[in-house]
């Protein structure tokens, strides 16, 4: 690519950063309105609709879901090969429109609207399958290997943070039966093991911040959002390693054909090889860590809401509090009552 092409490509990214940021704060507020009804799936269908329809209205870009919903005859809408948009730059998407619908529908913490994009080929295909995950910060990424002990990686990551005692170490470890051996051994270390009952793709992120609590997570999660937090993960400068855990017989011959490498240990850079990313998450309910609030939910006033999310480029990181205006007149009537972040 031309210099001057790589410019104008890199300039068109920063402009997209926004409108990105409008496609899950849509399908946050949307969501938010289904929260707490027991109904998983009414909450997780406003997610997809509002998604679609501003990737879908989305000016000069036409977006390729390169991770979705599903494949084209399990998902009506957001499957993966899917093109919407009707602009001149393409780019691949990587979406998941509601993460941690469980905790949606009974209205806890831990839901969110997320979504990767880069440049064409920019992003693995992210199959329906498992990735054995290691994610760390900036600090331990040179001295972690997924291969090794987890005990061994526990220690490395002490020493890399210059923690004395494992106590003072939390790995975060999605809570499955296909996890447990790995939640005694970490235990056995004396580090705190932080368990979550679904949703490790933002865990995997807060990795990278210093003072939010998680100083890796580790374990069998789903490889769609492995794929996802890749991005986030090589923007931040954080360090992550995967493999490939196919479901069954079926599946391992499925990703082989795909050119997935079952023996090859993947990184945040191969997951996410593209020069120009984009991540973008907005909170549905409060995501937390075991020390703080690092999102807010959803919040409504009469005329609107409030919504508080993550964006991260190539060039520039920020935490974005938002305040939507959708009814002007009813806002302008209760304006007193109105009031900021």
């Amino acid at each position: 690519m031309e210099i001057k092409e790589a410019s104008s490509l890199r300039d068109a990214f920063a402009h997209l950063s926004w409108q990105l940021l409008m496609v899950t704060e849509n399908a946050a507020i949307a969501a938010a309105r289904s929260a707490g009804k027991g109904d998983k799936n009414l909450a997780d269908k406003a997610a997809v609709d509002a998604m679609r329809d501003t990737l879908d209205k989305m000016s000069g870009f036409s977006s390729h879901i390169k991770i979705g919903e599903g494949e084209r005859d399990d998902a009506p809408m957001l499957f993966i090969g899917e093109r919407l948009g009707s602009g001149d730059i393409e780019i691949d998407i990587a979406v998941d429109p509601l993460e941690n619908t469980n905790a949606t529908a009974d209205l806890k913490p831990g839901a969110v609207c997320v979504l990767a994009a880069s440049s064409r080929g920019g992003l693995i295909e992210g199959s329906d399958t498992y990735l054995d995950k290691l994610c760390v910060g900036r600090e331990a990424a040179p001295v972690v290997d997924i291969r090794l002990a987890p005990e061994e990686n526990v220690r490395r990551i002490a020493e890399a943070l210059r923690r004395k005692d494992y106590a003072e170490i939390t790995v975060t470890v999605l809570d499955r039966p296909r996890n447990e051996e790995l939640i005694q051994r970490l235990r056995s270390t004396g580090a705190r093991v932080n368990l979550i009952a679904d949703g490790d793709l933002m865990p995997c992120i807060f990795t990278c911040f210093k003072g939010a609590g998680v100083h890796a997570v580790m374990g069998i999660g789903a490889a769609p959002e492995g794929v996802i937090s890749a991005a986030a993960i090589k923007l931040l400068g954080g360090g992550m390693q995967a493999i490939f855990k196919p479901k069954d017989e079926a599946d391992r011959q499925r990703l082989t054909r795909m050119g997935i490498k079952l023996d090859q240990v993947y990184t945040a850079e191969t997951l996410a090889p593209g020069e120009n990313l984009i991540f973008c998450a907005t909170a549905v309910t409060p995501i937390l860590t075991t020390t703080k609030a690092v999102l807010e939910g959803v919040s409504f006033f009469p005329g609107g809401a409030k919504t508080h999310s993550l964006v991260v480029s190539n060039t520039f990181m920020n935490f974005v509090p938002t305040t939507h205006v959708l009814d002007c007149e009813s806002f302008t009537r209760e304006k007193s009552e109105f009031r900021l972040w």
